[in-house]
């Protein structure tokens, strides 16, 4: 006779609920192949909690020409399963785009679990995410501190905090989810032991120093790296990046994207394509020219993203490689 059959409603939900649960055990299984926690396996408990696809509703995938929109509610059900298949995926989903440009991204699962274990985070640590994205990230940390007050999450964009809200409720967190500019960082919940970035940084706002506590860490994506502070006062901060590699969106509200890097002509190809050589290339832009960039990546041996740092004293903040006050170090911009 057609019409709506709850029941077999009720067993589409329960079929992708298990589906979902088997997809995120998978996750699990890969991300722990990759070695991203083995420093802190607490997190394998949180990813294994956390329902990703609760926090990525719908998301779009490249196809020739665009993009495809896959979403929860498709009337097809192998459309619905493969939504929940790639929610578990360990890649980047796109969440939002306007005229083509990607605005919000929900990261590789494994990139977080890095970045997560990197921060450090200690029971009863107050931390601060620039950045709210699909809201997943806070979700994880809620999980792991088991105190939603503990966590706060701010984004420019009032769109991105109501959705992040209304996912973050969706799966039972609750963390402080703030609308406003992350590089003023989020005063009235201040201080913080933890400030982690999801956004590319030109240079280390000085709000978050100052709203960090002494012995506390900010991590952060610059350049194409992610660097791992240590804050010793609100006016000074050293730290060095991990070896691996992230590219993110731009923190929006403090100018745009660099424009990419004229003069490439003279340096060689391999090195062009280096994805080293262009991590350089982006830590030192306005102080050294390609040619200079690449005299050094020669004379040095391609120097991995571990002998890169950075340190922020007072109104001062460079990039240097191996040593702070040795010979090879550049003013950062912003």
């Amino acid at each position: 006779m057609g019409g709506h059959d709850p029941d077999r409603h009720d067993d589409d939900r329960a079929a992708l609920a298990d589906l979902a649960a088997a997809a995120r055990a998978a996750l699990v299984r890969e991300i722990e192949l990759t070695g991203a926690w083995a420093a802190d396996p607490v997190w394998r408990e949180a990813f294994a909690a956390v329902p990703r696809h609760l926090f990525v509703p719908y998301y779009y995938v490249g196809v020739v020409g665009g993009y495809e929109r896959r979403w929860g509610e498709h009337p097809d059900p192998a459309a619905r399963e493969r939504w929940v298949r790639g929610a578990y995926a360990d890649t980047p989903l796109a969440t939002r785009l306007r005229d083509g440009e990607l605005l919000s991204s929900s990261s590789q699962p494994s990139l977080m679990a890095t970045m997560l274990t990197a921060l450090e985070v200690e029971d009863g640590d107050r931390v601060l995410e620039i950045g709210a994205g699909t809201g997943y990230n806070a979700a994880l940390l809620a999980h792991r501190l088991g105190d939603d007050d503990l966590v706060t999450t701010v984004d420019l964009d009032p769109e991105i905090t109501e959705s992040a809200r209304r996912h973050l409720a969706a799966a039972g967190y609750h963390p402080a989810v703030v609308t406003g500019d992350g590089a003023r960082g989020v005063p009235g919940r201040a201080p913080f032991d933890r400030i982690i970035a999801t956004c590319t940084l030109s240079s280390v706002p000085r709000a978050w120093l100052a709203q960090c506590r002494p012995g506390g860490r900010v991590l952060a994506p610059l350049a194409t790296g992610l660097v791992v502070l240590t804050v010793h006062d609100g006016q000074y901060a050293e730290g060095r990046f991990l070896h691996t590699p992230a590219y993110f969106v731009p923190l929006r509200g403090t100018g745009g994207a660099a424009l990419e890097t004229p003069g490439l002509g003279a340096v060689p190809r391999r090195a062009r394509d280096d994805d080293l050589f262009r991590f350089l290339l982006k830590l030192t832009r306005g102080s050294l020219d390609p040619q200079e960039a690449y005299a050094l990546w020669e004379r040095e041996d391609a120097p991995p993203r571990e002998r890169y740092g950075i340190t922020v004293s007072g109104e001062r903040a460079w990039a240097w490689l191996d040593d702070p006050d040795g010979p090879y170090a550049w003013p950062l911009a912003g």
